[in-house]
């Protein structure tokens, strides 16, 4: 359920605000509750960043991969943090800000994790195909 928030803003804020919103194609209002949501994400998850791509905005790590990525190369395995990390060629403080996340928000990882999955298998039947066409 959504409530109503009144904030001020300075007007270069407010102007900043309006330039990405038109950039975005969105609101104001809806990239003001997503950057809202994004800080109180990053303040809660230090090392926690969002980067836009083209499948769009997803959790990554400030100085390292997506957070799916450490997810998918760290999780699923009897192993330690230390071996997650090497796995994933980071740190385990790196493994752990990402895993505190995942925790957290495992739904929306685990559906990038899905997402990725489809595409590449979407991918990898798309090249079958070319491969049989140039095999005649």
């Amino acid at each position: 359920m959504s409530q109503h928030l009144s904030v001020r803003v300075d007007e270069d804020v407010l102007a900043r605000l309006d330039s990405e919103s038109r950039r975005v194609g969105r609101s104001r209002s809806w990239l003001a509750k997503r950057l809202l949501d994004e800080g109180l994400r990053m303040e809660r998850h230090p090392g926690i960043v969002f980067r836009s791509g083209p499948a769009g905005r997803r959790a990554g790590l400030m100085s390292g991969p997506d957070v799916w990525e450490v997810v998918r190369a760290a999780v699923g395995y009897e192993r330690t943090r230390e071996d997650g990390a090497e796995q994933a060629g980071l740190t385990p403080e790196q493994v752990g800000v990402a895993l505190r996340y995942y925790a957290e928000h495992s739904n929306e990882i685990e559906d990038w994790i899905r997402m990725v999955d489809e595409e590449a298998e979407r991918a990898e039947a798309d090249w079958r195909s070319e491969q049989q066409l140039l095999a005649r």
